[in-house]
């Protein structure tokens, strides 16, 4: 039986036309799924825009669902999770893209980052560790760093902390050594805890040597000294604290007074705090003046007049309390009313604020407890800011 070559010749156009629709309609699907994608994809953007997230969200995700392939989407989707609080969502959106076999390195190394500050930010500082640390060697390494070391400060694990600050400051991202300084004060006061003052001397020594125009290594230093019966040992160590951090000389003044009044070696260091306050008046200079002259016994000035003298210098409210407070008034049996109103209204004025975030606090810290900075108070109180 022979071939007939006539079929096949009617049958070629056939076959050309049905490859043809059917190139043509997956042309069309391609094309409407294309389209799809980005109009769900600005429109999320326009919802992010008008401050309207869950509408945003649930456009992302419907993006997402018409192409599962794009990891910017995934991205902007595990972002506004985050954003909005929802951690666990945010997680597994992160999740899903390292679980992904054809992600590029980058964006692989991207989604790590991404992850581990979902952990940070819901509190899983086990796991944002260990995700951090995965991302040594990538574009990711400083931020990671810098995020890994918040995250020791927050736990309070002072030796890996500082193991970090030295990496960072090895790459050039500046000078860790008054963060180090705190670090081994921090250590140091863990170990005096413990009754181990020998150990927590060493490390203060260390803290001085590390940062050296740092007041708060000699400051703990001095308290150390002071509690072994070295009141000598710590007027001079206090006063070299002053010459190193001029700054910082309202914080130490009370420490030196005190220092000195143990140690009997109240002349000295009268002369040195009056010549401190003549250059930078300051109300906690002035109350160390003032307890050192009363300890004295033999002062030239009261502490009436050395307030009255304040006043000349500074519009001191804290001082017009004090001053007032040892003044004999003429109608007196209404002064307990009067002194009780001026010690209400100079309270809020004693406290320290923090220059980073504006937190006030009764007392001074290193490490502001609201924003985490540290060397953010200034020594003055806020009526001398």
């Amino acid at each position: 039986m022979e071939f007939d070559f006539s079929l096949l010749l009617l049958a070629l156009p056939i076959v050309f036309v049905l490859g043809w629709l059917a190139s043509r309609m997956d042309l069309r699907q391609l094309r409407m799924e294309s389209r799809q994608a980005p109009r769900a994809y600005f429109k999320g953007l326009n919802f992010l825009l008008n401050e309207q997230q869950d509408q945003a969200i649930d456009a992302f995700i419907e993006a997402v669902q018409n192409d599962p392939d794009t990891s910017e989407l995934h991205f902007a989707l595990g972002n506004l999770f985050r954003r909005r609080g929802e951690y666990e969502r945010a997680v597994r959106v992160h999740q899903h893209l390292l679980s992904r076999g054809d992600l590029v390195a980058d964006d692989r190394h991207r989604a790590q980052h991404a992850l581990a500050l979902d952990y940070l930010k819901a509190g899983l500082l086990d796991r944002a560790e260990d995700a951090l640390l995965k991302l040594e060697g990538t574009r990711f390494e400083a931020q990671a760093r810098l995020a890994l070391l918040a995250n020791y400060e927050r736990s309070r694990d002072w030796e890996h902390a500082a193991g970090v600050a030295r990496k960072l400051e090895a790459a050039g991202q500046g000078s860790f050594a008054g963060r180090l300084a705190h670090y081994l004060c921090e250590q140091a006061a863990a170990l005096l805890v413990a009754q181990k003052s020998d150990a927590a001397g060493r490390l203060l020594e260390q803290a001085v040597a590390t940062a050296p125009q740092s007041p708060r290594p000699r400051m703990d230093l001095a308290a150390l000294q002071r509690q072994q019966g070295m009141h000598q040992t710590a007027c001079a160590t206090l006063a070299e604290a002053m010459h190193q951090a001029p700054t910082a000389t309202p914080l130490i003044a009370p420490l030196l007074a005190a220092a000195a009044i143990a140690a009997h070696a109240i002349e000295p260091t009268l002369s040195l705090l009056k010549s401190c306050y003549e250059q930078t008046p300051s109300i906690d200079v002035l109350d160390a003046i003032v307890s050192l002259e009363a300890a004295n016994g033999d002062a030239a000035l009261t502490a009436r007049q050395w307030y009255a003298r304040h006043l000349e210098k500074e519009p001191s409210l804290v001082a017009a309390a004090k001053w007032i407070a040892g003044e004999k008034l003429e109608h007196e049996q209404f002064h307990p009313q009067v002194q009780r109103a001026l010690d209400h209204a100079v309270k809020p004025l004693t406290r320290y604020r923090c220059a980073a975030c504006g937190f006030e606090a009764k007392r001074h810290f290193w490490q502001c407890p609201g924003c985490q900075a540290w060397d953010s108070y200034p020594a003055l109180r806020v009526e001398e800011l």
